[in-house]
């Protein structure tokens, strides 16, 4: 009756090691797939009060991007924007279209 009993334990435990590594690798491609990346902008036409709150809301509302922190050194400058976002979902090259139709052009900073 021991020899039976082990018989039956050993395939289920077989059957739950299986399913475990089945489903890891399944789950780890997605965490893989996608990650934050964070692009600094330098947008251009962008010297007044009114265009860093404008430039800010049009970035936010790209799918993808998780946060947007706009800085204007005083009311004629050009704003420089850092953008947050998932490079998974959206791209640089989205960011500043963004920018640009909305009547700023922008560049990478650097």
């Amino acid at each position: 009756m021991k020899h039976y009993l082990k018989e039956q334990v050993r395939p289920s435990m077989k059957h739950y090691l299986a399913a475990a590594l089945a489903l890891g690798f399944f789950v780890a491609p997605l965490g893989a797939q996608a990650a934050e990346t964070t692009a600094v902008l330098d947008v251009h036409h962008a010297g007044c009060v009114l265009c860093g709150p404008i430039i800010k809301s049009t970035l936010e509302h790209v799918k993808g991007v998780k946060a947007v922190q706009v800085t204007q050194p005083n009311g004629d400058a050009d704003v420089t924007a850092t953008v947050t976002f998932d490079d998974a979902v959206t791209s640089i090259s989205t960011l500043i279209a963004a920018t640009t139709n909305a009547g700023y052009p922008s560049a990478p900073k650097g």
